[in-house]
């Protein structure tokens, strides 16, 4: 009993070991990650098309709930680009964004995504997310930065646009381009000029100033709190809201609301995909750096149990006025450099975040959007990655095809319909590989036992002896192909009397794989050549021996290839 508590709940864990010096750490790390999220918090509402306020409420109990069912030590969780871009896309086609429903849908889309990755945590299936392979997740999120990228400049330029894709937002940009408001453009580049300049040139130049490593990465990382802090005052100090300037407007001074999510069938039947697609996407983005981050301190990360910290935090999400939420990549980078100890460095930053709710709200009413958008573009633009393209089309054209196909649709279609693409082209890319597996004739290497491939090694080889290593394991999509290899091989070749399979690679034979084994016994026996089986797994001769295939094999089973080949030259 105790066991499951502590797997279910791994505070009971770490807490029991907590002590000052663990304190002190995560105090520092909070703060520092509190000063950050502050703005990037606001920044990602505007991007889900949700109030400002959302994106504080959204940053406090999904905090503390991971603390208390999370594994990581260092994953800061909250709202994250992608996520934030997924869920105004899913409800911008569901419901008017501004409206009381649009926050109601948000919330439902919250609680959804919680539930589903709660049962997959239940349910131990964190293994879906591996249909989504590595270089399509970079495709898709490269693509995903560019549009999140395009999106905000109507705050940059200070006009109206939409577009759930690139095209739609290139198009609305261009006709409202001559609506921009030139002080809020000029807000905007400045803004992102120098949060860019902040990531490249401050710190070669803090550091020729002689201050330590530590002291320059907490200034760094505080570049965009000083551009917030700098534009509201300049558009405070100059009435600039008056002459046209965005601001965020008054923010309600408040600890996160407790909210309900829509409990319609119609609406959550509508958000069911989209749900499901924030959770793997969710997933996939939270889990990579978690488990980089445990890593470089030798620490472990439960997959199954992140799947039920993650649904934790995106029902808390739900209950109290957030929005989807994910573990985000540079405040987790941030966390963990700042000495993050224990999750409860999130715990501590989740009060600060109340507590900057609470007092500080004020202090952004005259806050541009315009600098929001800045913090944006500049956050998502480190995820653009075009390098995949080049690295996939050197290593793999097929991986290639399937990386480029995500972008093309990803930025031409919208989001959901990228990362749909890209689970499904996934999947395709893996059962076309393995349709059509390495099979390999095989010959005795002189002097030793090894075999290898008779195309790429001086091998020895006996012409009544056809050996085959099959470098996959046999199921209903290759199972034909294997027939067709092995009869195309052999039916030819009068001299043939006995075919070996090699099994060294072979990890399953699933019941379509088991049928073609016994019709190609079958037809070889018809020609007068034995089938034999040689290096069988132990947990597929388990299988084979609940069937009647070993019974009718017409050849032997063999420990070794060795043994088999110098078993049949005698015969």
């Amino acid at each position: 009993m105790k066991t499951d508590m502590t797997r279910y709940l791994p505070i009971l864990t770490w807490g029991r070991a907590y002590n000052r010096s663990a304190l002190s750490s995560d105090v520092v790390a909070a703060l520092i990650v509190t000063i950050m999220l502050i703005p990037q918090s606001l920044a990602y509402a505007l991007l889900a098309g949700l109030p400002p306020e959302a994106g504080l409420y959204a940053s406090i109990a999904p905090i503390m709930l991971y603390a208390v069912f999370g594994t990581s030590r260092a994953l800061a969780v909250g709202p994250v680009a992608v996520v934030s871009l997924m869920t105004a896309a899913a409800l911008s086609n569901i419901v008017e964004q501004g409206t009381m429903g649009y926050a109601v849908a948000a919330l439902s889309l919250a609680a959804l995504s919680g539930v589903i990755l709660l049962a997959m945590g239940l349910f131990r299936l964190g293994f879906v997310a591996n249909f989504l392979s590595h270089p399509v997740i970079a495709g898709f999120i490269t693509a995903s930065g560019i549009i999140i990228a395009a999106s905000q400049l109507k705050h940059v330029l200070g006009i109206d646009a939409e577009g759930n894709n690139l095209l739609e937002l290139v198009i609305s940009i261009t006709e409202h381009i001559a609506e921009t408001n030139w002080i809020t453009a000029i807000i905007g580049i400045l803004a992102t000029g120098f949060l860019f300049w902040v990531r490249k040139g401050l710190r070669p130049l803090l550091k020729r100033f002689g201050l330590s490593d530590g002291l320059t990465g907490v200034l760094v990382k505080t570049g965009p709190v000083a551009v917030v802090v700098a534009t509201t005052a300049a558009v405070w100090a100059f009435g600039l809201s008056a002459k046209g300037v965005k601001i965020v407007g008054e923010v309600p001074q408040s600890l996160p609301p407790l909210t309900l999510p829509s409990f319609s069938p119609e609406l959550l039947g509508q958000l069911l995909l989209p749900a499901f697609l924030i959770s793997i996407i969710g997933f996939v983005e939270s889990i990579s750096v978690a488990q980089t981050l445990a890593a470089k301190k030798r620490q472990r990360i439960d997959p199954d149990q992140e799947l039920i910290g993650l649904g934790a935090a995106n029902i808390g999400a739900a209950l109290t006025g957030g929005f989807p939420v994910t573990g985000g990549f540079s405040r987790s980078v941030v966390n963990f450099d700042a000495g993050a100890e224990t999750p409860a460095a999130g715990a501590f930053t989740a009060v600060g975040l109340a507590i900057a709710a609470l007092a500080l709200t004020p202090l952004i009413y005259f806050l541009p959007k315009a600098t929001l958008a800045a913090t944006i573009i500049v956050a998502v633009l480190s995820l653009v990655d075009f390098s995949i393209l080049k690295r996939s089309w050197d290593y793999s054209k097929a991986d290639f095809s399937a990386v480029f196909a995500t972008m093309i649709i990803t930025l031409a279609i919208g989001v959901e319909a990228g990362v749909s693409a890209g689970v499904g082209l996934s999947i395709l890319l893996h059962l076309y590989k393995s349709s059509k597996p390495h099979i390999a004739e095989v010959g005795q290497v002189p002097g030793t036992e090894h075999y290898r491939n008779i195309l790429r090694h001086d091998v020895i080889t006996d012409q009544s002896i056809v050996s085959l290593r099959v470098d996959e394991s046999l199921y209903f999509a290759n199972a034909r192909y294997l027939e067709d290899k092995i009869h195309n091989r052999v039916a030819g070749d009068k001299n043939i009397r006995h075919v070996i399979l090699q099994c060294s690679a072979i990890n399953d034979i699933d019941l379509s794989a088991l049928e073609s084994l016994e019709t190609i016994n079958a037809r070889l026996h018809e020609m007068g050549v034995k089938l034999h089986l040689s290096e069988v797994k132990g947990p597929v001769m388990d299988r084979l021996k609940r069937a009647h295939f070993l019974a009718e094999l017409t050849g032997e089973v063999f420990l070794s290839q060795f043994e088999a080949s110098r078993t049949l030259k005698q015969m």
